[in-house]
Order: structure tokens, then sequence, then C-alpha cells
């Protein structure tokens, strides 16, 4: 069997950023340092360098995606929910079954101000992969730092779906309403 060569630090950059653009999926850091025969660490630093040089690299739960040109053909809206964490995947399940796709989630943290964690769930099966990598972690949900209080930046291909959307959240009763803010 033969050994994988370790790549060095601008080739190995040169070869992620290629991957992650040619690629409309993500990658885990774990996948990349097997493919360039370096540690998961060197790989989070090689994101870090091309993130300082103004790539568009999101890092997802799912892994690190090279954010393309965005579709002109998509909505997007912020809404403004309130839950306790055990209502979290239900609340993403609502949304991404009324066709939506959930980008990120924001808090205001007293401290930090806008702290905001990409998210990026279209279908129940990556919100299954983010609730189970939550709960493998052990991660706190950010809205936990803000007694469930949060926002979601959601797209969709029109406006009806993103209204759709936001009406079966407001019957499960997670949108803030406006007299309560």
């Amino acid at each position: 069997m033969t050994e994988l060569k370790k790549m060095l630090g601008e080739e190995r950059r040169a070869y992620i950023l290629s991957l992650l653009k040619e690629n409309n999926r993500p990658f885990t850091g774990s996948e990349l340092s097997k493919m360039t025969n370096v540690s998961r660490q060197i790989i989070v630093g090689d994101i870090t360098l091309l993130k300082a040089k103004n790539e568009p690299i999101l890092a997802t739960s799912q892994g690190y995606l090279y954010l393309q040109e965005s579709k002109p053909s998509l909505y997007e809206r912020i809404i403004a929910c309130n839950h306790p964490p055990d209502k979290t995947e239900e609340e993403l399940n609502i949304l991404v079954d009324n066709g939506v796709t959930v980008k990120d989630v924001k808090i205001e943290h007293p401290v930090y101000g806008d702290l905001t964690a990409s998210i990026l769930v279209s279908n129940r099966k990556e919100v299954k992969q983010f609730m189970k990598k939550i709960k493998h972690t052990n991660a706190a949900y950010l809205s936990e730092l803000t007694s469930g209080i949060h926002l979601h930046t959601i797209t969709a291909p029109s406006i009806d779906t993103l209204i759709g959307a936001e009406e079966a959240l407001r019957k499960a009763h997670f949108l803030i309403k406006e007299e309560e803010a």
C-alpha cells in the first residue's frame, strides 16, 4: 500500500480551495485531513488562512462549504423565534417541511453583541444530522444564552413559501408576536 505524501502549505490550501469550489457539498475537516495527509487541526488553520484572504468559506454543521454566488431566484427573510432547547428539532422540521432552507441562527448577546452560527438545513435528513451533532458534542444552543429568543435567516424559491413557513411556525407558537417584542 502506498502512503499518501503530506501536502505542504500553499499547495494544500490551493487543493482545498479548488475542492470546495468544484463540489457543491460540504467537506468535514477529517475528510480534508485524510485527503491531504495532515491533522484536522492543520486543516482548521488552513481554512482560517483562506478566510483571511476573503475566500467565502462557511463552516457548517456538515463541514466546510464554499459559498457560490447566491441564486437570484431565492427569497430571504429573517424571522424571530422563541422556544426551549427541546423544541429545536420540531422548529427546524416545521421550516424544512414547508420548503425553506434555514441558513443560520442569530442571537443578541449582552457582552459580545450579535452572534451568528451557520445551520444550513433544508430537509429532515440534514436536520437529523444537525441534531445528532449537537447531541454528540454536547454543545449548547445559542438560544440558551437568550432564554430561547433567537433569529433565523430562511430562504425559499418563492415569497409564498416563506409566508407558508412563517404561518406554520406561528400556529406552532414558535414565532415571536410583534406585541411581545
